[in-house]
């Protein structure tokens, strides 16, 4: 998928720094602390005034850059939305329409899947039509999607509608963070892209806490909870009718006057010559660089210093995606219900615990990332994910060696290899099973593995769990889940894991590529990268629920003490192989760019700023 990127020279030329940095970090569904070299890159260089200069035009900043900001920043915040309200609606929506593993799979992942593809013509698209074109589009393709899933009359409706929203996160991925970046003063750039990665973060909070607000509507609250992004949707489309254009795709297009004019308008009247200058000056400069000297991959992969840094730039992304971090935001409300939270409702609000807690934390790691060091923070960041996951490890393996027996095994006429099953947590391995059981607060007694009822999983086919009554002397039914007093342990576990991860191993992979690469290849590096993430994203989130009942299972033959290890284990082992690797070629790249722009050379180690080594 990123050989496609590389391969189309306007695409990459429109692409620049920003937007690939961006639309990885995107991807990640995580904050980053911009970095100056690689924003001021796409305008040009620094500018040299002094400081006392540079206050003064941020204090007299106009109001009028902010706005233009936020309205763009609402495509990442639709971004965070999208991908983040599924994780309460999945709850809601399996019951409802009587989702299997595979159908929920599919409506996480189709949205993911459509965006990777949008994203690979998100460059071309931007070059071709403009920045507020494609804003415009994004958020148009945004409210279609949000109508339908709020209408969907079934599973395959709304699998268009999963797939239309993705479409949609995929252009504005490749959109907002260039737009917001060509429009901001140089000293504030940073700062206003960022609010783009906030706004992601925001919008998977936001998410989170409408799913909880919608989920006391046993049914329909799924309509609302997937349907309200058309609100900011709509919102940015009508405000971007009155925003104008960026003032360097102007450029690019040869309508330098309008470019002038639009530069004044963003600058409130102030004088534009020097930047309008330097503006031109750096497309020139690009379109030089994107000539000649052959297809730039193969110029990377000749190259050995290059090549090192492709290849550590890429691992980056592929641990950063096996560590788990989108099962976790896609599937969260999904893992606490698995870890034995049995009231939907209470599994969604503390779903929207850990989303705060990403945050929250992502915050942190803008704040920190420049006092700690890249390496230091990314290695910090899979120590402590490492620790986490292997408490949500010991959690579902405490719960699973823990799990009730079945005391009772009921006589009917059907077929059924239920009644096999000797415990609940060999019965939750089974999707044709349920567990029936009755308790006393603390004790779980009268249980019996049964079949589930064909047309809902809300009670069994048959027994008396195939009523839907549930009071203090009655039968309970758990289908998913199994009673047990471990819970807290996954739910520690997750909170950990993201505060861990939100500021280190969430933006560091994106922050590294952006550093590691020569000006020639950082385009080219990025893309790739990027496609790798992509890659793995989709191939997490469209297997996870199928690998979490192969590798539950399938621990118990692999292990000698015959446990049932979750899909959390294994991917505690992935962060493990991944140590070694960050060891050998995490770089220090917090004082790389300057070498880096005046040697046009490529590779960092760990102890050296700069090395040749091929």
């Amino acid at each position: 998928m990123a050989f496609k990127v590389v391969q189309q020279h306007d695409i990459i030329r429109n692409y620049n720094d920003y937007s690939l940095k961006q639309m990885s970090n995107l991807m990640g569904s995580r904050g980053q602390k911009a970095v100056d070299d690689g924003e001021r890159s796409l305008i040009g260089p620094p500018s040299e005034e002094s400081p006392e200069s540079l206050l003064d035009q941020k204090a007299s900043t106009p109001i009028f850059v902010y706005v233009l900001a936020f309205f763009s920043a609402l495509g990442g915040f639709l971004f965070g939305y999208d991908t983040g309200v599924v994780s309460g609606a999945m709850l809601l929506l399996k019951k409802e329409m009587n989702l299997n593993a595979l159908w929920q799979e599919l409506l996480v992942s189709s949205t993911v899947g459509a965006a990777a593809l949008s994203a690979l013509s998100g460059g071309f698209l931007n070059g071709w039509l403009g920045r507020r074109i494609c804003i415009l589009l994004a958020s148009s393709i945004f409210s279609v999607g949000g109508l339908i899933l709020s209408l969907a009359p079934d599973k395959v409706v709304l699998l268009v509608g999963r797939i239309t929203v993705g479409l949609g996160i995929g252009i504005a991925s490749m959109t907002v963070p260039v737009y917001i970046a060509e429009v901001s003063p140089p000293q504030l750039r940073g700062q206003l892209v960022t609010i783009n990665s906030l706004f992601i973060t925001g919008g998977q909070f936001i998410a989170s806490v409408v799913d909880g607000a919608f989920s006391y509507m046993i049914h329909d609250g799924w309509r609302y909870m997937l349907g309200l992004s058309i609100v900011p949707a709509v919102l940015q489309f009508f405000g971007f009718f009155f925003l104008p254009e960026s003032p360097r795709w102007l450029l690019q297009k040869g309508r330098n006057q309008e470019a002038r004019q639009v530069l004044s308008q963003i600058r409130a009247g102030q004088n534009v010559d020097e930047e309008y200058d330097t503006i031109r000056t750096s497309i020139e400069e690009e379109e030089k660089e994107a000539g000649g000297g052959g297809p730039v991959i193969f110029r990377i992969l000749s190259h050995g210093p290059t090549r090192k840094a492709l290849v550590v730039g890429c691992g980056l992304q592929m641990f950063q995606q096996l560590s788990g971090i989108n099962t976790v935001m896609y599937y969260s409300a999904t893992i606490l219900q698995m870890a034995g939270v049995r009231d939907d409702k209470q599994a969604i609000w503390l779903a929207a615990a850990t989303s705060a807690t990403n945050f929250v934390f992502t915050l942190v790691g803008v704040w920190l990332v420049e006092r700690v060091g890249r390496r230091k923070l990314t290695l910090g960041s899979l120590l402590g994910t490492g620790l986490s996951l292997a408490l949500l490890a010991v959690g579902f393996l405490l719960s699973a060696q823990n799990s009730p027996p079945v005391t009772l095994h009921p006589v009917n006429s059907q077929n059924s290899t239920c009644k096999l099953y000797g415990s609940c947590e060999l019965c939750m391995l089974d999707p044709d099973c349920g567990f029936c059981y009755r308790d006393n607060g603390t004790t779980v007694f009268d249980s019996s593995c049964v079949p589930v009822d064909q047309a809902s999983t809300d009670h069994a086919a048959w027994g008396r769990c195939s009523n839907r009554t549930e009071g203090p002397d009655s039968s309970i039914w758990a289908y998913n889940y199994c009673p047990t007093s471990y819970s807290w342990t996954v739910l520690m576990g997750l909170i950990l894991y993201l505060a861990f991860f939100a500021p280190g191993m969430g933006p560091m992979p994106w922050t590294v590529n952006s550093e590691i690469y020569p000006l020639w290849a950082r385009s080219t590096g990025n893309a790739c990268s990027a496609g790798v993430n992509w890659i793995f994203n989709v191939l997490v989130s469209l297997t996870f629920l199928h690998v979490a009942e192969f590798l539950t299972y399938y621990g118990k033959t692999i292990t000698s003490s015959h446990h049932h290890h979750s899909c959390r284990d294994i991917h505690h082992r992935w962060k493990v192989w991944g140590h070694p690797c960050n060891f050998m070629f995490s770089m220090k790249t917090h004082t790389c760019i300057p070498v880096l722009i005046s040697l046009d050379k490529g590779f960092l180690i760990i102890n050296e700023p700069f090395s040749t080594i091929s």
